[in-house]
């Protein structure tokens, strides 16, 4: 007998942990953003299945009323997959942070795009350590002073885009800290998506890195500083919705309606879900305007795909059938 999911509300996804971070992060602005989305996602609550690293996001497991684990620095991939190919039903989520997924966990990153397993990870991005006391992270930008950087720091930093389409993602979003209708939409989305989605969090810390994505998040410029892309819809963005984006050679370049001949049909249309990476490469690397919504989303074969068409190959070709075929196959002895 089919029966239909329980419609729930986002308080049936608050735990009654009191919840710790600064007053003003953007990680409360998240956690509420997710609560509020998994309602609509059509999963039952005791299948969904948080997992975390180390750092300030990984103390989101606490704060769902879901089943979760706070593991160990960098490794929360690693464990969300096991999860995930043990009971391929569950809706598993990573929450990690730029920190956590970058340093120690990027061999786990990196890899967990590539294998494209059907879960969801999502990056806090406020390009510093917040948890241990403001050092500088493989997103820190070059010159800035942290605890472990006094005088600059002089690494250049990871973008996890950039990081992920060449890791092979098929999905990537990016939105700011402060936008949660926009980020519930996300969550919902990545839910649907038949892969490994990445969303990054430009979140602000408002204790060691205040304002570092400012000059695109602030409400006053967001609209101007930022275009929210949609697949298979223009892209347009400003204030008064007037300027938008070509590609002039190999290159995209701002365009304002009605200068030059130009207009709204002229305009690129965005395609999140085309196979070629280039264009959403260089809508990841665009800093002005920054490119925010879902940049990707091309589904291919996930890693339960290929894994259950090569055991049923093996199995159709295999002479054993049973344990006791290979028991007694080749050359046996009986001891009396």
């Amino acid at each position: 007998m089919e029966t239909s999911v329980k419609k729930y509300t986002f308080k049936d996804f608050s735990s009654d942990q009191e919840v710790r971070w600064c007053p003003g992060c953007d990680d409360y602005v998240i956690l509420r953003s997710m609560q509020k989305a998994l309602p609509e996602m059509g999963v039952k609550k005791e299948d969904v299945v948080f997992i975390s690293g180390i750092g300030c996001s990984s103390r989101f497991p606490y704060y769902m009323n879901t089943y979760g684990m706070h593991s160990i620095h960098g490794r929360a991939p690693g464990i969300a997959s096991g999860v995930k190919l043990a009971n391929p039903d569950l809706s598993v989520w990573i929450i990690t942070g730029d920190g956590d997924s970058m340093a120690i966990g990027g061999n786990h990153f990196i890899h967990l795009l590539r294998r494209n397993i059907d879960l969801n990870l999502i990056m806090f991005n406020n390009e510093i350590y917040g948890l241990t006391k403001g050092q500088f992270s493989p997103t820190s930008v070059v010159g800035q002073k942290t605890k472990s950087s006094p005088y600059g720091n002089t690494q250049p930093p990871f973008s996890p885009g950039e990081l992920s389409i060449g890791a092979q993602a098929r999905f990537f979003a990016r939105i700011g800290g402060n936008t949660p209708k926009e980020m519930t939409q996300l969550f919902i989305e990545a839910e649907k998506f038949k892969g490994t989605s990445l969303i990054e969090i430009l979140q602000n810390c408002v204790i060691f890195n205040d304002g570092c994505f400012t000059k695109y998040t602030e409400k006053a410029v967001r609209a101007d500083k930022q275009i929210f892309l949609e697949h298979d819809k223009p892209m347009i963005f400003g204030k008064n919705r007037d300027k938008g984006l070509v590609l002039n050679g190999l290159k995209l370049v701002t365009v304002t309606i009605g200068e030059n001949g130009i207009k709204e049909e002229d305009l690129l249309v965005h395609d999140a879900k085309e196979k070629d990476p280039t264009l959403h490469q260089m809508l990841i690397r665009l800093e002005y305007p920054l490119a925010t919504g879902i940049i990707r989303s091309f589904e291919d074969v996930t890693l339960e795909e290929r894994e259950d068409a090569l055991t049923k190959q093996v199995k159709e070709n295999s002479k054993f059938k049973k344990t006791d075929d290979l028991f007694f196959a080749g050359e046996t002895y009986e001891v009396k």
